[in-house]
């Protein structure tokens, strides 16, 4: 694979996400191949007809950053289904530059694996005319060094489906069913709601550059965190007794609020210490074996605030607040 530095478009960044009437339209996912059971390609061979390339362990690496709460999703399910060893895991620095996700954590600078400073040379890799923002998590393959795919809600999807055969029990001996058949038409609009109002809406509160576009975003944020809090005042988790798919991805979410998205982004009608079901269940789960050892506050912090320069252009990363709480009874 040979790396390339761009001194194009800013891959880091966000203006472009901006519509003129001042609101935040998340950009689309560049690369959408997948994994599956069915690709009629043959080991080592790269996607078939329809896009789909087939299941290896050991074949294929996923980049993830640890403040990114789309990444973090991909970690969690990663994790909790056993696919460490079928999977391989690149973390990427908190702070990007102007070029990006550096890979700034390794020796030299470099993936060990991959070979590469900056996730943007994988993207440029596989499409040189690429000029939107790299994001994470994406999956690249490593013996070609393309990214297969920046598809943040199908990986994990996949995850649960595709890999089944490399799944590997946890410490009670069990694999989480993180996406049941019979429970998926409930749960789809539900994860889209969540997505909508909560996942993408503290971004749309932070990156609004009208104040009509942040109050829109701002009143659609707390009205759907009320429902889910009347929601979870008669059951654990959003879906009854055990931790599903759209857990994980309001934990993500949740999990950065206070830390965050109530100062940084603005959205501080309440913190969610001051809900109390939405606050008995985040810390349910962070507590749960797979969950909170996936949390870097320190992550968190410091990209939220040392790399939006345009929300906090002192870069001054906040002490608080205090995440012990998270732990204590």
């Amino acid at each position: 694979m040979t790396a390339s530095t761009t001194t194009g478009p800013a891959r880091g960044q966000f203006s472009s996400e901006t519509s003129s009437s001042g609101q935040w339209v998340r950009q689309g996912n560049r690369f959408t191949d997948r994994i599956t059971r069915d690709s009629t390609s043959a080991p080592g061979e790269g996607p078939d007809e329809h896009g789909r390339w087939p299941v290896e362990a050991g074949r294929y690496r996923l980049v993830v950053c640890l403040a990114c709460p789309w990444a973090h999703r991909s970690l969690i399910v990663r994790g909790l289904l056993g696919l460490q060893d079928a999977i391989s895991l690149a973390v990427v620095d908190p702070i990007r530059d102007e070029r990006g996700w550096r890979f700034t954590l390794d020796p030299d600078g470099r993936d060990p694996v991959l070979g590469i400073a900056y996730l943007s040379e994988a993207y440029l890799f596989t499409d040189p005319d690429y000029e939107g923002r790299v994001t994470v998590p994406c999956i690249v393959d490593t013996v070609t060094g393309r990214v297969v795919t920046n598809d943040y809600p199908q990986i994990t999807l996949d995850l649960s489906t595709e890999w089944v055969d490399h799944h590997r029990p946890g410490a009670d001996g069990q694999v989480p069913d993180l996406w049941p058949a019979g429970e998926r038409d409930e749960m789809q609009p539900l994860i889209d709601e969540i997505y909508a109002d909560v996942n993408n809406g503290v971004y749309r509160c932070g990156f609004a550059t009208s104040q009509e576009a942040y109050d829109e975003a701002f009143d659609r944020l707390f009205a759907r965190l009320d429902v889910l809090e009347a929601r979870l005042a008669d059951r654990r988790f959003l879906m009854g007794d055990e931790p599903r798919e759209v857990d994980v991805r309001l934990f993500t979410t949740l999990v950065r609020f206070d830390a965050a998205y109530h100062g940084h982004f603005k959205c501080n009608r309440s913190k969610l210490t001051e809900m109390p079901n939405l606050w008995r269940y985040a810390r349910e789960l962070y507590r749960r074996p797979g969950w909170g050892e996936t949390v870097d506050f320190d992550h968190i912090k410091r990209h939220y605030y040392a790399t939006h320069e345009q929300i906090n252009p002192t870069r001054i990363v906040p002490k608080g607040p205090d995440t012990s709480v998270w732990l204590a009874d």
